[in-house]
């Protein structure tokens, strides 16, 4: 919508390759002339980011890239044109950073590869000045155990262990939050190794193995047991939906381990599980069995959206805001436990093992410092070794 006001307002005496190009500038620059204020073009449009003009340019050269492979078109609109040996050397360091991460990155053609490195596009993207301003917000560890013992409560002041549970599995076990609604019953248990402790494995919803044998995967099980689907196959607005980011699984049973992180809050989860399997889990009728090991009042599975909305009222029951920017929804739990992580000094391989992450750079982002937390290190750094030069200079003295 955007090219066509443009081509309706500009004069039809340029190449559709200039038009292109002047179009693609009169998106960052705009088209007001600030000192008159007037815009020759009558189309009023204030500058652009740069992020949002190179979208519309990739979009619009792979569209009339399509365009002019038909029989009945042209010309490419933004054609290529030979490389500079600069531009052609940050095609090839742009190609193998890319490939470096590519499974089957052998398979590759490297003959055509040799070509399409020698070219680029006669209008190219703007380059973006790189901003380090995103970190994730954890949830505050200072609150953490008055929004477990004292946020979680129902009006009597009964403990509700559910929620703890799922909380627990969040902060202390890294979980996304939809996770938690793919656990069966039985995929929490005692670990063999270390019986005072639980041992939680999150299977894939679909093609994990399934508790009873007979049935090839999870899939096979809920279809011939249930009248439920594996979470992550109903619609995102059906109430049910849980969906499945593609963790790192470590078995060829098709799950991960929980890897608690203090390790003693295992020990600490397994009391709240055991005292929610005792005293407030609602078991599925015989007529709506399911295997899932949360339930509503019902005895029907437990949903994520239920979930939020209990945690946002526990957060508010402790005097907290509930905000993205502050840490404080159901996400911050995980942020603070690859945080954590980093502070118990595991390595980054370590971290994407303990996140289940499938590339190593994915969890750079929740474990990256805030500017206060680098101040605060380097005011440590700065007072040790202020401490050590009063040392020294008394010695000299």
């Amino acid at each position: 919508m955007l090219l066509l006001k443009y081509l309706n307002a500009v004069p039809h005496t340029q190449s559709a390759t200039q038009i292109l190009k002047s179009f693609t500038e009169s998106l960052v620059t705009g088209t007001i002339d600030y000192q008159n204020f007037i815009d020759p073009l009558d189309l009023y449009w204030r500058p652009r980011p740069i992020r949002d003009a190179n979208n519309l340019i990739f979009h619009i050269t792979h569209y009339t890239d399509y365009l002019a492979s038909q029989s009945e078109y042209g010309n490419r609109i933004n054609p290529f044109r030979n490389a500079t040996s600069y531009e052609e050397r940050l095609n090839w360091c742009a190609y193998y950073h890319k490939q470096a991460r590519v499974f089957l990155n052998h398979l590759t053609n490297k003959s055509e590869q040799v070509i399409s490195q020698k070219q680029v596009r006669v209008i190219n993207g703007f380059n973006e000045e790189m901003y380090s301003t995103e970190y994730a917000v954890r949830f505050p560890d200072e609150h953490l155990d008055r929004l477990l013992y004292l946020g979680f409560v129902n009006r009597y002041g009964v403990s509700d262990y559910k929620s703890q549970a799922i909380t627990m599995l969040l902060n202390y076990g890294g979980l996304r939050k939809s996770e938690v609604f793919h656990i069966y019953v039985s995929d929490i248990i005692l670990n063999p190794n270390h019986p005072k402790e639980a041992l939680v494995r999150v299977y894939h919803p679909e093609f994990g193995a399934a508790p009873d044998p007979t049935y090839k995967n999870r899939k096979e099980y809920l279809s011939a047991k249930t009248k439920y689907k594996p979470r992550n196959n109903y619609l995102i607005s059906e109430r049910l939906y849980a969906g499945w980011k593609g963790a790192l699984l470590s078995s060829k049973q098709g799950y991960f381990d929980v890897v608690f992180n203090p390790p003693s809050k295992a020990q600490e989860f397994l009391m709240v599980w055991a005292k929610y399997l005792k005293e407030q889990r609602v078991e599925p009728s015989k007529k709506d069995f399911h295997p899932f090991a949360f339930t509503n009042t019902e005895g029907k599975p437990e949903t994520l959206k239920n979930f939020q909305r209990l945690h946002r009222g526990a957060v508010e029951r402790i005097g907290l805001a509930v905000k993205k920017e502050l840490g404080t929804t159901e996400h911050g739990h995980r942020h603070a436990y690859g945080f954590r992580a980093r502070q118990a000094g595991l390595d980054q391989v370590a971290i994407q093992k303990a996140m289940h992450h499938r590339s190593p750079d994915s969890c750079l982002v929740y474990i990256k410092p805030t500017l206060d937390e680098v101040t605060t290190a380097l005011k440590g750094i700065e007072d040790k070794h202020g401490k050590q030069n009063v040392i020294t200079k008394t010695k000299l003295c």
